[in-house]
């Protein structure tokens, strides 16, 4: 359900770089635009919400290795797609090469994905302090042997392997060159490189020299990830660092029509996408149904279902009504909703023709939390050659 007649934005779109497809193994992707896991978010609902509006990959939540490896029925729900979705692409978070390998194995053999992206880029302090994330990269022989195992699983039955990480621990302790490079050695597809260090988190600028250092180094595809609030943004991305494709996390919450401006970005047309109030309620809408869809999909009870769908719903309204003069009372009603009638009701109460709030555009969205210091295990630090599996690390919890 695309958001609106096109509209030609105000603001001067820079020239479309020369782009060609985006190439992950045997996929050929236009545009070159991948949408980041986020927990919690990228479910199937929402990717094919995103999908509606443009082309990509839409990656599914991140699943933990050991998780998958041990048949949790969470995780294995979880592992949902569209028939439209072409490629599947699933995020596998794990700390242990052996776990690893198995868990690819059996991506493989039950046809789950057609793409694995490994996460090297989670910041939070659960996953750091055990030595996992942005943290693993560090203990570079161990890296290494990661991505070898899960690529020696996957790739030979043409699945390829992809990884996404962060520039380093913090400004001391950078990564990603050495990293990208390891990666690559081991036979991946791609490297996306989000340009903020693990003591960042969300905060500040990413940093597209970085991701433009990389992209110098490395022979196979770089994507780029961070501050792509818009899709001029990508353009300039990517005439400022020459990679090969863009991850978009944040900048679509509460906007998933962003996927049709990139998409527009990239071909070279001037049109984006600027929804009235009125055109944002029937995206709300939309994205409320699909989620009840999802939910209710093989329910014994409907009914919770629906309910489930809603409640999943709620923490989306906050991103939809950014910006737009919408009272407290009202924007607190549709982030209790209970069922579809419900929120017909109250979107009914929205005027529809609020035109977008243009200030917002350009804006971070999501977590901006500070930089802090990133919490690691005893010594972790102290040798980058050590390989040994670091202990508790691995997750049981899929998503996040």
């Amino acid at each position: 359900m695309p958001v609106g007649a096109p509209y030609t934005c105000p603001v001067t779109a820079p020239t479309p770089p020369a782009v060609r497809p985006l190439t992950i193994g045997p996929h050929e992707v236009w545009p070159p635009v991948v949408l980041a896991p986020m927990a919690g978010i990228t479910n199937v609902g929402f990717r094919r919400l995103c999908r509606e509006q443009g082309g990509g990959i839409y990656v599914c939540e991140m699943i933990t290795t050991v998780a998958l490896v041990e048949r949790n029925p969470k995780t294995l729900r979880m592992i949902a797609f569209g028939e439209e979705e072409k490629p599947r692409s699933l995020q596998l978070y794990g700390t242990d090469p052996e776990i690893t390998a198995a868990a690819a194995r059996i991506v493989v053999e039950k046809d789950l994905a057609d793409h694995i992206d490994l996460n090297f880029g989670c910041p939070v302090p659960k996953v750091t302090r055990r030595g996992g994330g942005s943290a693993l990269p560090w203990r570079r022989r161990l890296f290494a042997r990661l991505v070898k195992a899960a690529v020696d699983a996957a790739s030979p039955a043409g699945v390829p392997v992809t990884v996404k990480m962060r520039k380093g621990i913090d400004d001391d302790h950078l990564t990603y060159v050495e990293a990208g490079l390891a990666a690559q050695d081991a036979g991946v597809a791609a490297v996306a490189l989000h340009g903020r260090t693990a003591a960042q988190r969300y905060s500040g600028t990413a940093d597209w020299d970085a991701i433009a250092n990389l992209k110098q180094a490395l022979d196979v595809p770089v994507l780029g990830n961070g501050d792509i609030w818009e899709g001029d943004d990508a353009l300039r991305m990517v005439a400022h660092t020459g990679v090969d494709g863009v991850v978009v996390g944040r900048g679509c919450l509460g906007r998933p029509w962003l996927f049709a401006d990139l998409e527009a970005a990239f071909d070279g047309r001037p049109e984006r996408k600027l929804p009235t109030l009125g055109e944002v309620a029937a995206t709300m809408r939309r994205h409320a149904e699909l989620l009840v869809e999802q939910f209710t999909a093989g329910a014994r009870n409907p009914a919770r279902g629906e309910r489930d769908g809603c409640t999943d719903f709620r923490k989306h309204v906050a991103w939809y009504l950014k910006g737009f003069p919408v009272g407290s009372e009202l924007r607190r009603s549709l982030a209790m909703i209970e069922s579809l009638a419900q929120l017909d009701d109250l979107l009914g109460k929205l005027d529809p023709a609020e035109p977008f709030p243009v200030a917002a555009l350009g804006q971070p969205r999501g977590r901006t939390n500070s930089p802090g210091k990133v919490h690691l295990p005893d010594g972790w630090l102290a040798s980058r050659d050590d390989d040994t599996v670091p202990e508790g690390a691995e997750l049981d919890d899929s998503g996040g």
